[in-house]
């Protein structure tokens, strides 16, 4: 038994549109809304991110490469990645020095603005986001052996990145905190370099 003339007609152009990927048959499940709290937590969840003692922030790891390099007279992995993520209530990474290189990549959210600090005296700042007219980059490479502290923009909800570590991070080659010494000489190395600032990217990590 054939269907009415204009149920058929319904029912091709049901398929038809199906078919374009105009109207999927099961309807997608509602996303939050990317930059907005809810996703910050989502993503907090679902990469099983953790809060990072001392420096801060959110942290999940996510491999460790299976090539290795002599360094130092050690052997190393040439590099190690993680997930790390600031949010609106954890929005510093505090001042920390790290022997590896590292490398962030921004996922989704920012911007950041990054604080590095080299071993010949120089400071500079970076901008990790989205908006490379404004003069933001979506990677900001730090070389090892420098200080860095990271602050997210007021406004924004979160900044998820990937960091790739070379070569890999271990516990013995970080360095967290720092006390008056370091702030008198990095004080005035860049015209945001203040005291003041200098002081609250260090956060609760000085050292008498």
């Amino acid at each position: 038994m054939r269907p009415p003339a204009s149920l058929a007609r319904k029912i091709l152009t049901f398929a038809t549109v199906c078919a374009a990927g105009m109207l999927p048959v099961h309807a997608a499940a509602p996303v939050h809304a990317v930059g907005s709290a809810e996703r910050a937590q989502e993503l907090i969840r679902e990469l099983k991110l953790e809060v990072l003692p001392k420096e801060s922030g959110y942290l999940g790891l996510v491999g460790t490469s299976g090539q290795k390099a002599l360094i130092g007279g050690r052997e190393l992995a040439v590099q190690s990645q993680v997930y790390y993520m600031l949010t609106e209530d954890l929005p510093i990474n505090y001042l920390h020095w790290l022997a590896p290189d590292d490398t962030h990549i921004l996922i989704e959210g920012g911007p950041v603005d990054y604080y590095i600090f080299h071993p010949d005296g120089r400071a500079e700042m970076k901008t990790l986001g989205a908006d490379v007219a404004q003069g933001e980059r979506p990677i900001v490479a730090v070389p090892g052996g420098c200080w860095k502290a990271l602050k997210l923009h007021k406004g924004a909800k979160y900044a998820l990145m990937a960091n790739a570590l070379s070569p890999e991070f271990t516990t013995d080659r970080v360095q967290i905190g720092e006390g008056a010494e370091w702030v008198k000489r990095y004080a005035g190395a860049a015209p945001w370099a203040t005291p003041n600032l200098l002081h609250e990217l260090i956060g609760p990590n000085w050292i008498k």
